[in-house]
């Protein structure tokens, strides 16, 4: 049966290429557009409940995080990704506190943005988006010594092998919050894994 998946954003021009990235990756879907929480509430009453909604957090009628939760709900069999300029941790962390399925950041390539769409889809709860200020591809120890304090800390915790949960038990954070600190050091190092931030931390 044809997924309907609303992609909503009220930026005309990010609302049409972010269906188009939709419409790639998802070839059988059926994508329709909303520039407003009216028009989402609309279609998502329209027919079946849709199976997929990718929400600008800046969005007209959505007021707060508040707000959010509250679509949460209302919206509860629908996969809820959110899609956002923000690149704030602590708002990132609230966002999914109210339990979205996944943050996106606006600034990604749109292989990216495709892929994780789809990882999200499937079941994964992600946080993908390039924080401001983030480091040049440096590499080495140059780079680990650039880190911000917390992203130093997460990586040292990383190295001794410790697990998203075990760091945020260990530093008083959330896994959210890990979970973004880990996303931007291996950017800022230049590396996709877990084991190549640890490699590089210890100089092996």
């Amino acid at each position: 049966m044809t997924c309907r998946i609303i992609v909503a954003d009220d930026h005309p021009l990010f609302r049409e290429a972010l269906a188009r990235t939709v419409q790639r990756v998802l070839p059988d879907a059926r994508v329709e557009e909303a520039g407003s929480l009216a028009q989402v509430l609309a279609l998502a009453d329209a027919g079946e409940a849709p199976d997929t909604l990718i929400l600008d957090l800046r969005f007209p009628g959505l007021s707060d995080v508040q707000c959010l939760a509250r679509l949460r709900r209302q919206l509860s069999r629908t996969t809820l990704i959110i899609v956002s300029m923000v690149d704030d941790p602590g708002v990132v962390e609230q966002v999914m506190a109210t339990g979205v399925d996944g943050f996106i950041g606006k600034s990604i390539a749109a292989d990216e943005l495709g892929a994780t769409i789809l990882a999200i889809r499937d079941g994964e709860v992600l946080v993908r988006y390039a924080p401001s200020g983030l480091l040049p591809n440096l590499g080495g120890e140059y780079a680990a010594e650039l880190l911000t304090q917390r992203q130093q800390d997460v990586l040292r915790l990383i190295a001794l092998g410790k697990t998203n949960k075990e760091i945020a038990k260990a530093l008083a954070i959330s896994p959210f919050t890990v979970r973004i600190h880990v996303s931007s050091l291996l950017k800022a190092l230049g590396v996709s894994s877990r084991t190549a931030a640890a490699v590089k931390y210890t100089g092996n």
